[in-house]
This record gives C-alpha cells, structure tokens and sequence, in this order.
C-alpha cells in the first residue's frame, strides 16, 4: 500500500485560480501596506471579486493569507476589516520596528555602497514631492522604499519578512498618522541615516533608524 500510495501525483491547485490569488493577495496587501485603506475599513469578498475582476474562491483565500499576517481583521461573524490599533498595540508594534531595523540597518552598512546611498537619495527626493504634493499614499510607499531598499542590502530575509508584517498592520494607521501630523517637509532622520551611511557610522545609523520609527508614531497616542 505504502508503495502505491508514493506513485500516485500529488495534487496541484488549479493555475489559473492561483495566479488570480496571487493577484488578488498582492493588490490587497500594497493597498493596506501603502494606507490605501484605512483602519477598520470594511471588505466584502463580493466587492474584492469586482475590484480585482476574480471569483469568490481566489478573494476568499487571499483574505485568508493576509489574515493570517495580520494585515485584515476577521470577526467571529465573519466581518473582513483593516486593523484599527489600539494605544498599546500602536506602542507594542513601534517597539518591534525599533528592534528590527535598527539591526537591519546596522546590518547592510556592512554591504553598502555610493550606488545604494545614490538610490535612497532619490528616493527620499520622491519623498519629499509626495509630501509637497500632500500625497499621503504616495508619501507612506516612498518612506517604506526608502527603508527597504536599505535594508535589502543585509541579506537578512527572515528579519525583513517580520519587518513587513509590522508594516502590514500599521498601514492603514499611517495614513492616519500623515494626516494628524499635516507634513510640510520630508522626515529629517531620513537625511541623517544617509549621513550616517556616507560616514560609515553605525551607532548614528542606529540612532537615526530609531528615531525615525518611533517619533511619529508617538502623535497617534492619547
């Protein structure tokens, strides 16, 4: 039996019901990484299908996976919504993104180079039109690019995927966030992080890094 059972094809998910899922899955997750959404927005599998042009079956599964990051809610009812963070929640995820990339950072210093600081200066450009532009969306996608980008360079994929999951909660919180704060001027700990990679300074890497994930997120607290 045991030899049988080894012969026989393993199933496979159907290819197009998962390319839409993949599809459905990677909209849906910039959408709530980049603020698109904010907290506690309601989702229906329904209006997800219409959005992306899919069935039910691939919005279901999509919802599921991005669940299971935290990145959607789903009550007991079966109510499919943004995160909306309480205080200590807010507190608690500001302190994972004060332990994570710092290290991160720290971590591709060792493998930066002119061509890396070139980029996130461009980027951190783009930044600044975002915010003149008082585009929050554009604003929230830049401030993580210039963050990954750096922090792609530590080759470290475990600590960046935890990373993202952070980020995935506090998307829709930061379009909040952008819109209390009412930003005239790019983050300055953006200019000193690219200081500190100039200088090879790791300790004010380090410093600018943490100030920089922190502070804001100080004005979202009661």
């Amino acid at each position: 039996m045991s030899d049988i059972l080894t012969r026989l094809p393993i199933a496979q998910p159907d290819a197009p019901v998962q390319a839409a899922h993949d599809r459905v899955y990677r909209g849906l997750r910039q959408q709530v990484m980049h603020g698109e959404l904010p907290p506690g927005h309601a989702l229906t599998l329904r209006g997800i299908g219409k959005t992306f042009g899919v069935s039910m079956t691939p919005a279901r599964e999509a919802v599921r996976r991005l669940s299971a990051e935290g990145a959607l809610s789903i009550s007991a009812s079966g109510r499919v919504t943004t995160p909306e963070l309480s205080n200590d929640r807010i507190e608690e995820l500001a302190q994972i993104r004060a332990l994570l990339e710092p290290e991160l950072g720290s971590r591709a210093l060792r493998r930066a180079h002119l061509a890396l600081i070139d980029r996130m200066d461009a980027i951190n450009e783009a930044n600044a039109r975002a915010v003149n532009l008082q585009d929050p969306i554009g604003y929230i996608r830049t401030n993580l690019e210039f963050h990954r980008t750096l922090y792609l360079r530590a080759q470290s994929p475990a600590i960046l995927g935890l990373l993202e999951t952070v980020w995935l909660q506090l998307g829709p919180t930061m379009r909040v966030l952008y819109t209390r704060l009412r930003r005239t001027t790019p983050p300055p700990h953006h200019r000193h992080m690219l200081e500190a990679l100039r200088a090879g300074d790791d300790a004010a890497l380090r410093l600018a890094i943490r100030t920089d994930v922190t502070q804001g997120l100080k004005h979202l607290q009661a």
